[in-house]
């Protein structure tokens, strides 16, 4: 006879923070509130439009929240990503990315009649598929063109390509020319702010010689989408973008946060991987139930995090697939080691993938939990 059992939650709204089930994603609410509306008011003051990336959090609650607070919507990088937007009232949804084949084009066409949604191109067969399935689908698709500006990515090289692809987008009733896509990843994560400060220049500056050539030839590009956490104060005061994308703000991972950032726009560390000390044994070294299946670790291993910083004394030093050695950075700080059962707070090094590995994000405020909120993108990379 089929056994009837459900596994408990490992939260519920009410109960104390220190009782929640690990390995778990928490969020601090008050610091996640802080960090929407820091970037919301940065925008507003610039006159620039905020697009945050949904690829960092996966989680419509999220989005909501920052649609609340003004952003004109969403990006998501995949086509199956932004299904539960759709379905949650996100009503202006990017695909900052290219897509290729049917499947996809059809989706995205079918998501069309229900939201604003837009996707990146590089190749007049993707407009031509993209302009086909709208049809076929009796929606209409709004098309950012792409610009390669030192992502060496996707992208086309210049004005002369762009404007190839604005004449063949031109040519079909079910496609809208919305602007263009300048993004540059590689620059985020550039350590020094005077170094990220002159890569984005040279970014904006790549792409303003594209708008001015298109410019001339009579193409007016409405909306310039691009930038990110990394070099946002940047972008801001480029003079290019009309609206920008950063994503990994909201939470600030252990990547983000070895940034310097000499500027005046900081953001807070609000997301946390919480787990337990479940072994003692070996004396010199603890094992937490928290290892690769838990988080990311492209980005470098997870921060120990104590009292509001970064811990002085412990390292989390290996990742196992169940298991996280933690050690003390020196031989003679055993005595700080965490005793069996202690709850150890982590910053996950790369937020994105690490997201993705888990349903639910728990909400915490004042000690308490306050909302368990569904990662409802989770695993959905068509």
């Amino acid at each position: 006879m089929p056994i009837s059992f459900n596994l408990p939650p490992a939260a519920r709204p009410g109960q104390p923070a220190d009782t929640i089930d690990t390995p778990s994603l928490v969020l601090d609410l008050d610091t996640f509130t802080r960090n929407v509306e820091r970037m919301q008011a940065a925008a507003d003051h610039a006159g620039v439009k905020l697009r945050p990336h949904a690829k960092a959090h996966k989680c419509p609650d999220i989005a909501l929240a920052q649609v609340a607070r003004g952003a004109v919507g969403i990006c998501c990088q995949k086509v199956s990503e932004a299904v539960p937007f759709v379905r949650a009232g996100i009503a202006d949804i990017h695909i900052s990315n290219e897509i290729a084949g049917p499947a996809k084009a059809s989706l995205l066409a079918q998501l069309a009649r229900h939201a604003r949604i837009s996707v990146c191109v590089d190749d007049a067969s993707q407009i031509d598929a993209l302009a086909a399935a709208a049809k076929a689908a009796g929606s209409r698709l709004d098309v950012f063109v792409e610009v390669d500006v030192g992502q060496n990515r996707c992208g086309v090289a210049g004005a002369p390509a762009v404007l190839k692809l604005v004449e063949r987008i031109a040519a079909h009733a079910s496609l809208a020319l919305r602007g263009l896509q300048a993004y540059h990843g590689g620059i985020q994560h550039l350590r020094g702010w005077a170094a990220r400060r002159e890569a984005a220049a040279r970014t904006a500056e790549r792409t303003g010689a594209v708008i001015a050539r298109l410019e001339a030839a009579g193409v007016r590009c409405d909306v310039v989408t691009g930038g990110g956490s990394g070099s946002v104060e940047f972008d801001l005061g480029s003079g290019v973008y009309t609206e920008i994308q950063p994503g990994s703000y909201v939470f600030m991972d252990a990547d983000y946060g070895s940034n310097d950032y000499a500027g005046t726009l900081r953001f807070e560390h609000s997301l946390f991987i919480a787990t337990t000390v479940m072994s003692v044994a070996a004396g010199d070294r603890v094992v937490l139930d928290a290892g690769l299946k838990s988080m990311a670790v492209d980005s470098g291993l997870p921060w120990i995090w104590a009292d509001g910083a970064a811990s002085a004394t412990l390292d989390y030093v290996a990742a196992n697939d169940e298991h996280g050695i933690v050690k003390p950075r020196q031989a003679g700080q055993v005595a700080a080691l965490p005793a069996l059962g202690s709850r150890v707070m982590l910053v996950p090094g790369h937020c994105d993938p690490t997201l993705n590995l888990y349903d639910e994000i728990v909400g915490v405020r004042g000690g308490v939990v306050e909302a368990v909120w569904p990662v409802a993108a989770r695993g959905l990379s068509r």
